[in-house]
């Protein structure tokens, strides 16, 4: 970005966004309220389906005085322009260029938010402004509190007012935002630290995994923390649990990295996936017997045999069935005087 080494020591100038569930009104709602001379760069990411193209880059465009773009690989970063991460790949910041990368999903998503938040603190460290808006579960807060390590600013959207309040409140919970905001407010508060300066331009406490050249969302480093016992419910590789910052995370050898929350709800659909499984396998076993038995007209001993084993086939196949359509209800509300710990 075209500046003097002073002006970028002194200057908050790289803008990082994640939004997920509710975020494309969020982001709208933010860009129209930027101004046309803002002095930074935006970039943007929001969880979007792998496949098919993204429409968000047109959204943003026109809703407001600042371009925005879908990013392409090694572009050079520019202020006052916004860049949008496009489907299927992760977005990270190289110095002043981008780079996307097919790397392993985070939380369950490519792109993913983490990866650009920590990208952007190992960049440009303190010129950094992170600002979380609607989405559920808890992506963004790890990549925040690195942003935070780094001694960048950290902004989430109020969670009371956001159409998904997941990943707000996850953030606030874990210490990772510095500034909880309201959305009509929040363009103004991103261009109030933009016209601040920074008070320390050095950081002083270390922080772990900045100085890595690797764009590779797999770090290709060795795994740290202690292993868990558990597999990875994308490629079934073994997991390594981390402590960072607040957040604990699991991460396999190959580099799909879960936080707590989106571990659950990975662990939720393999495991109805594995149910689904199971249950065709019941019934195509229970359609065997049965067609063994009308085959068997000739010895009804044989016949009655292949029914009664089709019928206790068909007997836990139902209970897969039920407790396929018990895992899809929400819980039970609790009741008066329960106790915390039944979460």
């Amino acid at each position: 970005m075209a500046s003097t080494s002073q002006q970028q020591a002194l200057q908050r100038d790289v803008v990082v966004v994640g939004a997920s569930a509710g975020g494309v009104e969020a982001l709208a709602k933010l860009v129209a309220d930027l101004p046309q001379e803002l002095p930074a760069a935006m970039l943007v990411v929001l969880h979007v389906l792998a496949t098919g193209t993204s429409v968000l880059p047109s959204i943003l465009d026109r809703a407001g005085a600042l371009p925005a773009s879908s990013a392409r690989h090694g572009e050079r970063i520019e202020r006052g322009h916004i860049y949008v991460a496009p489907p299927d790949h992760h977005m990270v910041m190289a110095g002043d260029h981008i780079h996307l990368t097919h790397g392993p999903r985070e939380n369950g998503h490519r792109p993913a938010i983490d990866p650009l938040f920590r990208s952007a603190a190992r960049s440009h460290r303190e010129r950094v402004v992170a600002v979380v808006l609607s989405g559920a579960l808890d992506d963004g807060t790890a990549g925040l509190q690195v942003v935070q390590r780094a001694g960048g600013t950290t902004l989430v959207q109020d969670p009371d007012e956001a159409l998904y309040d997941g990943m707000p409140r996850s953030a606030i919970r874990h210490g990772a935002a510095d500034h909880v905001v309201e959305l009509n407010a929040m363009a103004d508060a991103i261009c109030e630290l933009i016209d601040s300066p920074i008070e320390n331009p050095t950081t002083t406490e270390p922080v772990a995994d900045l100085d890595q050249g690797a764009l590779d969302i797999a770090e290709r480093t060795p795994l740290k923390g202690d292993p868990s016992g558990l597999t990875c419910p994308e490629c079934g590789g073994a997991l390594w649990e981390q402590q960072e910052g607040e957040v604990v995370r699991f991460r396999c050898h190959v580099g799909h990295a879960y936080s707590v929350e989106s571990m659950q709800a990975e662990q939720g659909v393999a495991l109805e996936a594995a149910l689904w499984s199971a249950l065709r396998s019941l019934e195509e076993r229970a359609g065997l017997f049965r067609r063994l038995a009308r085959r068997s007209v000739g010895s009804p001993e044989t016949a009655e045999r292949y029914e009664r084993k089709a019928s206790e086939v068909g007997r836990h196949a139902d209970a897969v069935r039920h407790t396929i359509a018990e895992l899809g209800r929400a819980p039970a509300p609790a009741s008066a005087g329960e106790g915390e710990s039944a979460a």
